[in-house]
């Protein structure tokens, strides 16, 4: 008997997916708009990872491939945030402690400080522009600070096996250096979210103040693209609701996590996507997906 081909294997996979193969109970009356645009997705080559919960029973809402370790960017820079929150309460680690800047630190890409003229600047405002902007210039410079080691050992603590901050920001990437700044699970990076809103991540205070920091998020291109809210000023809510989430972007990786809460529910959320990103009309159809998981997610809370 002939075997079905890979590309028939992978439409059949991924139409099962937007069946609700791997999704929670009624998940498609739900979400179906985004599972069709994740399935589409797969087929035309994406790798597809997605998860959402309610933030209040812990029901998954769907699911795709959740458990897949992918390339997250500056997601994993969550994980220095948590680290740093943990550390503020040392005398010689406060909030006002002041870093400089050195040339061994200095990357280009995405964030403000390296454009500023300031040289040093206080510990809890680097993690603010990290939460609100993905400073490269901060990561570096906090990272150095606390030591790549502490953040490994954190998630470990923290029982994260699938998600990990590798490595420092670099311009580029050589054949001695990590291959990716992050990676994480869908499925690991949702439940750390939902255990920040509950003030679960090493106490109520540090996962408040990791929270504060990236309620600050100026993203909102990619699943958060559909919430209508205002890039540059959404942490008092904005008709009912309020977001807090981290996106990650680098060549072929787009991925995003986040808190969204409505007047009707709450929920925590992650897409991550890995694709060739040779066409422009490739990367648009990648952010077109997640805004349609987006539109699912809005309708759900709201």
């Amino acid at each position: 008997m002939a075997m079905p081909s890979q590309d028939s294997e992978r439409r059949s996979r991924h139409s099962s997916a937007r069946r609700g193969r791997h999704g929670g109970v009624d998940a498609t009356a739900n979400f179906g708009r985004g599972f069709q645009a994740l399935g589409d997705l797969a087929v035309d080559g994406v790798q597809v990872s997605a998860r959402a919960t309610d933030l209040v029973t812990g029901r998954v809402l769907f699911s795709v491939d959740d458990h897949v370790v992918m390339p997250t960017a500056g997601i994993g820079t969550v994980l220095l945030l948590i680290e740093v929150a943990a550390r503020l309460r040392d005398a010689d680690f406060g909030a006002y402690t002041i870093l400089d800047r050195t040339v061994s630190d200095s990357v280009a890409g995405s964030g403000l400080w390296q454009h500023l003229q300031a040289p040093s600047l206080p510990i809890a405002d680097l993690a603010a522009l990290i939460g609100a902007i993905n400073d490269n210039l901060a990561t570096n410079v906090l990272l150095r600070a606390v030591g790549l080691d502490a953040v490994r050992s954190r998630a470990e603590q923290l029982g994260l096996s699938r998600t990990a901050l590798l490595d420092l920001v670099r311009d580029r990437r050589g054949p001695d250096d990590a291959p990716q700044l992050s990676v994480g699970s869908a499925k690991e990076l949702t439940w750390l979210f939902t255990a920040l809103a509950r003030g679960e991540v090493v106490d109520a205070e540090a996962s408040e103040r990791v929270l504060g920091w990236l309620s600050l998020g100026a993203d909102l291109s990619m699943v958060a693209s559909a919430f209508g809210l205002d890039p540059l000023a959404h942490r008092s809510g904005d008709h009912g609701l309020l977001l807090v989430n981290k996106t990650g972007t680098d060549a072929g990786v787009r991925s995003e996590i986040g808190i969204l809460r409505g007047p009707r529910a709450g929920v925590t959320y992650m897409v991550s996507m890995s694709f060739a990103d040779t066409r422009l009309s490739s990367r648009l159809a990648v952010h077109d997906g997640m805004r349609a998981v987006g539109l699912d997610l809005l309708e759900y809370v709201h």
